[in-house]
């Protein structure tokens, strides 16, 4: 077994273990708190999720040029002075954007606790920018485990508080607010830690970097858009859904989307160790890699839509309030299929490939589809099952296109293999509908079955591939 698998292995092993732990904690976190706290209160606290999911739009691509120059760079070989500038001239800029979201929630937002969102939403900001500068350090680095470690800080802290703060009777979402703040700080203090050759130096060792700020924007600015307009394609149906109905709605469908989500964090910690990986490959192995990957993962992600009839049930005896937003799973429930290709395989490769402008052309194509949907199904019709199935629709036309223009960079062919896993979605999505029952399961288990008696040949082709790249 060569150097390249044992170091993939360990450091899977490092990002499963902080994944498992986040998790474990999204798990806890769907199970308890809706359980515990009204429907308002979750929609408010899910309200809080949403808004700070997209600060990240605030460093315009600063970040996100350091991740794509320096990926598959030793961490020893950074020019550290340089690195600590940038962490000042960062933290400074964070704050600065931070102060002034924060005035306008005070002056221009009438509502208490929408006030109270945008300002804890402004601390959030400063506090994760910040710390993604060093996360993708490490993950450009491939310095894996001090970044599984900083994730892990973050969700475990997070957790406890919010156990201990249920166990003491507290029903306030600010408090569960303030828990995700406490947590995210714990990380920053850590990746600080962890990266302290670059982040504590001497303020002589300060210098203005104007030219470096530039080059890593406009470097990452493509990638930061297409990142943003990725995440608005199902934002903004969100956000369609919170406007037209109320924030009680937004937290029941909030709900759904957390359930289905929570299959993407194993799918996202393994691409976060192939970037740096496929970053140093020859590119002439590139295509047969991705052939092997995607089969055994879209096997896996198909596999794991046999579970739901299971888990809805589950899902439904344990929270009743949210019986009617769990019919939803079955509409939602398979957009993780279209996401883990995407996360894992496509977007993968086409950072690897610098293809950042493909990922901004297609994602603001989506997107601006969705903002029309959007508009259709809740200004038009409002209607909620129309607004809802768009979700899944805008995923699946993404990864198709994306995955079109990939294949023809790589000269695969995957058109048959979309087409099958394009009917089996279908098909799940018809039954959990419509018939709603323990039927569903075996529907869906026999055309998954009739999917893995097509796709055997490759199935035995692509072990073989892996075996040899093992033994390489």
């Amino acid at each position: 077994m060569n150097v390249k698998v044992l170091n993939f292995i360990k450091n899977m092993s490092y990002t499963i273990s902080s994944n498992l732990i986040a998790l474990v904690v999204s798990t806890l976190v769907v199970l308890i708190v809706p359980k515990l706290i009204g429907i308002e209160e979750y929609g408010y606290w899910q309200l809080y999720i949403f808004y700070s999911s997209y600060v990240g739009f605030l460093h315009f691509g600063w970040n996100d040029g350091i991740y794509l120059r320096f990926g598959g760079e030793d961490y020893e070989n950074l020019d550290k002075k340089l690195f600590f500038s940038q962490f000042i001239e960062l933290l400074i800029f964070q704050i600065f954007i931070g102060l002034f979201v924060w005035i306008f929630a005070i002056i221009f937002t009438d509502d208490v606790n929408r006030s109270f969102i945008l300002q804890m939403v402004a601390i959030a900001m400063v506090l994760l920018n910040t710390r993604l500068m060093f996360l993708y350090i490490l993950q450009a680095t491939n310095r894996i485990k001090e970044y599984a470690r900083i994730t892990m800080i973050d969700r475990i802290v997070y957790i406890v508080l919010i156990i201990l703060f249920l166990f003491l009777g507290v029903r306030d979402f600010k408090l569960l607010v303030i828990t995700d703040l406490v947590g995210k700080f714990a990380s920053l203090v850590l990746a600080i830690y962890s990266c302290k050759e670059i982040a504590i130096n001497k303020l002589s060792d300060f210098y203005f970097t104007f030219k470096e700020i530039v080059t890593n924007t406009s470097v990452g600015i493509k990638l930061m858009f297409a990142n943003i307009a990725s995440m608005l394609i199902i934002g903004i149906v969100r956000l369609g859904i919170e406007r037209t109905w109320d924030v009680a709605t937004f937290g029941k469908v909030s709900l759904t989307l957390s359930i289905s989500n929570m299959m993407m964090i194993f799918i996202n910690a393994i691409g976060i160790i192939m970037f740096p990986i496929l970053r140093k490959t020859n590119q002439k192995n590139l295509a047969n890699i991705y052939t092997s990957i995607r089969d055994f993962l879209m096997i896996f992600l198909l596999g794991v839509l046999v579970f739901y009839y299971p888990l809805k049930s589950a899902m439904g005896f344990w929270l009743p309030q949210y019986a009617e937003s769990l019919l939803y799973m079955s509409l939602v429930f398979p957009m993780f299929v279209f996401e883990g290709k995407m996360a894992l395989l496509i977007n993968t490769y086409l950072k690897t490939l610098r293809r950042e402008n493909v990922m901004l052309r297609i994602n603001l194509s989506a997107m601006f589809l969705s903002l029309l949907l959007t508009f259709i199904s809740t200004q038009i019709f409002q209607n909620l099952d129309f607004a809802i199935v768009n979700i899944v629709v805008l995923l699946a036309l993404r990864s198709v296109l994306a995955e079109a223009y990939l294949s023809k960079e790589l000269n695969i062919k995957v058109t048959s293999d979309i087409f099958l896993e394009l009917s089996l979605t279908i098909v799940f999505i018809l039954s959990g509908w419509f018939i709603n029952s323990w039927s569903t399961t075996l529907i869906y288990g026999a055309a998954f079955l009739i999917y893995l008696l097509i796709k055997r040949k490759d199935i035995v082709e692509t072990t073989k591939n892996l075996k040899q790249i093992v033994k390489a």
